[in-house]
């Protein structure tokens, strides 16, 4: 059962108790993403990722690392376009200690100028080694051709450009704006106890808001179609076509999941049978949902031989166009809604995945379905709901991102 918890301060605390693991994992969530940066802000989200881990005012980075790994504990973070999250797992009876360790890095890191520097080098390599990979490359160029005036076009990792210009001071004033209390959810789930959460109330629970705190302003950014072309001297062309879709709380989401599991999320899916194992033209073909708060995209990556980019491209668009005249079989629905919950329910077999999904659920939703729940809704999806999903979303142009060879 999943439990809320809110603090005087507005924290809120999720907790889920699963008495039979000898786990915890626990994730401290924040509603800050790279979409809510000014332009000349962007990349700073994931840089203060970076940075909390470097070093507070009582441990170096060195012990921040070799005190979970001297509890046999994991320790990691990630940034998205729209929060970011800072999480630990470890054995049950180290539970405190994570917290504690978490909670240092959350308030007190130091963010000392060689820290700093040392860390701008290496997100700097990692913004190298993303473009020097096409086909992560080919997905970032796309959302650039998406929205190429809004913050949600724009990467997580930043720019060498604007990289170069963060400091301790504007960390620590992005921090003010995004770090309060009421965009915080502490996420705990496995073999919690009462002195737990009472520990967590205790580090997190106490600490208020500043007068520059902002509350995250959606965008409605407007889908652009258009082309974006790279040329490379690579053996593989790496193509990404997307199309404007529906956003995160949006009614039809279960719907919108099935139609990406049938067009392209899995082997048996219609890219994955005509592209590859009917035509052989890719090792690697498949489509993927993103869901926002407000916006949303269907996109379709493959990669294949640089002669054969062009009927790869044509034999997708005649798969898409297909779906779009005659729909899709009932087989194909009722297989997909079964992949959902097979997927759904084992996707839940361990503490750091049910830490996610509230952390997620209290961050965005600010409620918890039950498994039953979830269930039953994905049941509902229906054929008719899917058709209005293949028409509203093919009726336009797509974006497209190609980076290969000789392409046009």
């Amino acid at each position: 059962m999943v439990t809320v918890y809110t603090c005087q301060n507005g924290v809120r605390i999720v907790s889920e108790e699963i008495p039979h693991v000898r786990s915890i994992s626990v994730g401290i969530w924040v509603g800050a993403g790279s979409r809510f940066e000014l332009p000349e802000e962007n990349g700073i989200t994931h840089f203060i990722e970076h940075m909390l881990f470097k070093g507070t005012k009582t441990r170096s980075a060195r012990q921040i690392a070799e005190e979970f790994d001297r509890i046999g504990g994991e320790i990691n973070a990630f940034t998205s376009k729209e929060n970011t999250c800072y999480y630990a797992k470890v054995l049950d009876h180290h539970g405190q200690l994570a917290v504690s360790i978490l909670a240092d890095m959350f308030f007190n890191s130091s963010f000392d100028q060689n820290e700093l520097d040392k860390e701008r080098q290496v997100v700097l390599e990692e913004i190298l080694m993303s473009e020097d990979a096409p086909d992560d490359d080919v997905h970032e160029q796309l959302w650039r051709v998406m929205y190429p005036t809004d913050a949600l076009g724009l990467p997580i990792l930043g720019t060498s450009e604007t990289l170069s210009t963060f400091t301790s001071d504007t960390i620590r004033q992005y921090m003010e704006k995004y770090y309060f209390p009421e965009n915080i959810v502490i996420s705990v789930a496995g073999n919690v106890t009462n002195d737990l959460l009472l520990h967590i109330e205790k580090l997190f629970g106490r600490y208020e808001r500043t007068d520059k705190a902002m509350e995250t302003a959606l965008t409605n950014p407007t889908f652009h179609s258009g082309r974006f072309v790279k040329e490379r001297d690579v053996e593989q062309s790496h193509l990404a076509i997307s199309y404007p879709a529906i956003g995160i709380k949006h009614p039809d989401l279960n719907s919108f999941i099935a139609l990406n599991n049938i067009i392209g999320g899995n082997m048996s899916s219609r890219l994955f049978q005509e592209v590859r194992e009917e035509r052989g033209l890719a090792y690697t073909i498949f489509s993927y949902q993103s869901c926002y708060a407000d916006v949303g995209a269907f996109t379709i990556y493959g990669s294949t031989n640089n002669q054969q980019l062009t009927i790869m491209h044509e034999t997708i668009n005649e798969t898409l166009q297909k779906v779009r005249t005659e729909g899709i079989k009932e087989s194909e629905l009722s297989n997909a809604k079964e992949q959902l919950k097979g997927s759904f329910v084992l996707g839940l077999e361990s503490t750091n995945s049910r830490m996610s999904r509230n952390g997620r659920n209290e961050l965005i939703h600010g409620r918890h379905k039950t498994i039953d729940e979830t269930i039953a809704e994905i049941d509902q999806v229906s054929m008719d709901k899917v058709d209005r999903l293949i028409e509203s979303i093919f009726s336009g142009d797509p974006a497209v991102s190609i980076i290969g060879q000789g392409v046009k």
